[in-house]
């Protein structure tokens, strides 16, 4: 492998995806870009472990960008990433997930573009897969689902809008991203649509840190659910999924109720 250094470049900028948290998902070249770095601008949602993988004389800055708080104004990102490129830094742009997943990647490197500042991006592991591992079940299985969607709660007009009637089908399978609080929308405009209340959707806080924790309901029980567990870090809606031990319950009931 080459060295860190040839790696990254003076001058250059880095997206670098950081994973969902577990510095242990980080990718190999992750973890070399963000030891090479001299200045990492980086997430709110990216933890203290993965920052103490930096380089002691690392400059960090957090341009971190948190749902209905405090943010960092987008253009200001860009401008901060142009300068210190300009000065001659090894820059590491460190995203949360993956920078091409609801990550305003194309913003940040159109905006490198125009001011002629060479880039390039690293994938990180994003939320949906990594919280479908920890329950055990695969994002997609032959003869359930023959695609998988990957959506956001919320636009820039608000609650995002998806295609209710594709999504409501028997079968389907969704990650949503930022649905926390989208949750009775959903909820309301699927049901609208003809889903089945019964529809399994986990709800992953925090996903494979620590502190993860998993809410297992139904689409008829979701915005009550979410309601009484007052889940306040960031989480992954998992449409059509339910943990494996889950899906075992409710298997055998099934099967029970067929026997009767």
């Amino acid at each position: 492998m080459a060295p860190s250094k040839t790696l990254l470049p003076q001058g250059h900028v880095a997206f670098v995806g950081a994973g969902p948290g577990d510095p242990e998902l980080l990718t190999i070249r992750a973890l070399r870009l963000i030891e090479a770095a001299e200045v990492i601008l980086h997430d709110q949602l990216v933890p203290a472990e993965i920052l103490a993988l930096a380089a002691p004389e690392a400059e960090l800055v957090s341009v971190g960008k948190k749902g209905f708080g405090p943010s960092v104004r987008q253009e200001e990102i860009n401008t901060r990433l142009i300068e210190f490129a300009r000065a001659g830094a090894r820059v590491v742009r460190l995203k949360a997930g993956d920078p091409g997943i609801f990550g305003r990647l194309d913003e940040e490197t159109e905006a490198l573009e125009a001011a002629g500042v060479p880039h390039f991006v690293t994938p990180g592991l994003t939320a949906a897969t990594a919280a479908a591992a920890g329950m055990g079940v695969s994002m997609t299985r032959r003869g359930r689902n023959s695609d998988l969607r990957l959506l956001t709660g919320h636009d820039v007009r608000g609650f995002a809008e998806q295609d209710w009637r594709s999504l409501a089908r028997p079968g389907a399978v969704a990650a949503i991203y930022m649905g926390k609080r989208a949750a009775r929308f959903l909820q309301g405009r699927l049901m609208m649509h003809g889903a089945d209340p019964a529809t399994p959707v986990t709800v992953v806080e925090n996903v494979s840190r620590a502190d993860e924790r998993r809410l297992p309901a139904t689409l008829a029980t979701l915005a009550a659910d979410l309601d009484a567990a007052e889940l306040d870090g960031p989480a992954v809606l998992l449409l059509g999924l339910a943990p494996r031990d889950a899906a075992a319950v409710a298997s055998a009931k099934l099967t029970r109720q067929e026997v009767s």
